[in-house]
């Protein structure tokens, strides 16, 4: 059974810094997987915010996060990481992190993921 499971969220006030973490088990080999950070907020869409490839050598990174946020990977320890700095109150949503199977290129789109976790709430206070 694939489990993805989040931690690190709370509240923050702007300006701050968090760090996301994301635990995988249940997966054949986490290391074949390219992983994703995605967010939600109240009333809108799921959107991806960064995404990395399997080996780590490759990232995407939403606009809205460029600069502020990176994403690392430690396959040893079957986790991915989401560094989150400069918070803004824009940021606030429930984050969620995502494994991608395909291993075809990085992907940006919520349904082209496999796997999801339960999500952690960001809230960033003005």
């Amino acid at each position: 059974q694939v489990q993805l499971v989040e931690s690190g969220g709370g509240l923050v006030q702007a300006g701050g810094s968090l760090r996301l973490s994301c635990i995988a088990s249940g997966l054949t080999a986490f290391k074949n997987y390219n992983m994703g950070w995605f967010r939600q907020a109240p009333g809108k869409e799921r959107e991806v915010v960064t995404a990395i490839t399997w080996p780590g050598t490759s990232t995407y990174y939403a606009d809205s996060v460029k600069g502020r946020f990176t994403i690392s990977r430690d396959n040893t320890k079957n986790t991915v990481y989401l560094q989150m700095n400069s918070l803004k109150p824009e940021d606030t949503a429930v984050y969620y992190c995502a494994a991608d199977m395909t291993r075809i290129g990085l992907r940006v789109a919520p349904d082209e993921y496999d796997y999801w976790g339960q999500g952690t709430q960001v809230t960033v206070s003005s």
